[in-house]
């Protein structure tokens, strides 16, 4: 017969049930798991999968990481990775997204006291797809512009003011403003239906009126592809595009002195197909082609 009191039972399942689980998650789990990664073909993602040039670790094939000058100016002699909003930028221990959506066309303006340094300040995700593209087709000298953007590199935007139609349009503005261009900027349209077209106050707010995203002639297509000017899901991509690195291979080519058609060939040595045949898109690791590009056409600049 049990004479135990019944809160010393109680207490005694719990410090049992605390072992098993302790032996089981803390010990036996981890144990298993370590001896997975430790399979053939494993154990190298498992350990990082660091690369090493010349007996030093200068990255991993897992992680991006940006070739940029100490004033974040792109290297001209690199290939450049994708944009990341990992922290200040591919930082594994802040991985993740921007969690901004398309329809994420407003910028919040900074403050006329504060200026840039306003901590209000935001840049719509439309905004960082301008300003990225423009900078990107500045850098490879081909034309970086997009639809709804700006010249300038900001969200084509207006907020029109008036009286609305059962549709919601607004058929006889009485006021527009170009709500991503701060005063005293000009704005990119001059009139918009027979208004004039006002630049932004920073700090008044204009949603009262119906926004409008304006396309504009930027071809359907742009030249920039849009790994170019979007951030990766984990912020964390080492991989851009086939056609992003095309993009780059006459930059690339001038800057080292050598032909293009070797640049396009290291290129596709550094194409890794489709998963399975069938999933994704071609990539092409950053690293380890700025890699090989060091290697086989060293910069003398």
């Amino acid at each position: 017969m049990n004479t135990l009191p019944t809160w010393l039972r109680r207490h005694l399942a719990a410090l049992r049930a605390l072992l098993v689980l302790t032996a089981v998650c803390g010990v036996a789990y981890p144990l298993a798991i370590t001896a997975v990664g430790r399979l053939p073909g494993l154990n190298d993602k498992a350990d990082g999968s660091h690369v090493s040039v010349g007996g030093r670790t200068v990255g991993s094939r897992l992680i991006g990481q940006s070739f940029t000058g100490s004033d974040g100016t792109p290297l001209r002699q690199y290939f450049q990775s994708r944009p990341s909003a990992a922290g200040d930028g591919y930082d594994p221990t802040a991985s993740g997204a921007g969690n901004l959506g398309p329809e994420d066309i407003v910028d919040t303006l900074p403050g006329p006291a504060l200026g840039e340094q306003d901590p209000r300040a935001r840049q719509s995700l439309l905004t960082q797809v301008c300003a990225r593209s423009k900078k990107v087709g500045e850098l490879e000298g081909v034309d970086g512009s997009r639809p709804y953007c700006t010249r300038s590199g900001v969200g084509a935007v207006l907020s029109v003011f008036g009286a609305r139609d059962a549709q919601g349009t607004v058929p006889v503005p009485t006021r527009v403003i170009s709500v991503n261009e701060a005063c005293p900027t000009t704005p990119f349209l001059t009139t918009y239906r027979g208004v004039k077209v006002e630049c932004a106050t920073p700090g008044e707010d204009y949603r009262a009126g119906r926004i409008v995203p304006v396309r504009g002639d930027a071809p359907a297509r742009p030249v920039v592809p849009a790994d170019a000017v979007t951030a990766g899901g984990s912020g964390l991509d080492p991989h851009i595009s086939v056609a992003y690195a095309r993009l780059q291979a006459e930059r690339i080519a001038r800057a080292r002195g050598i032909p293009v058609t070797q640049v396009v060939r290291l290129i596709d040595e550094h194409t890794t197909g489709r998963a399975l045949g069938f999933m994704g898109e071609p990539v092409v690791n950053v690293l380890e082609l700025n890699i090989d590009l060091d290697r086989t056409a060293p910069y003398q600049g």
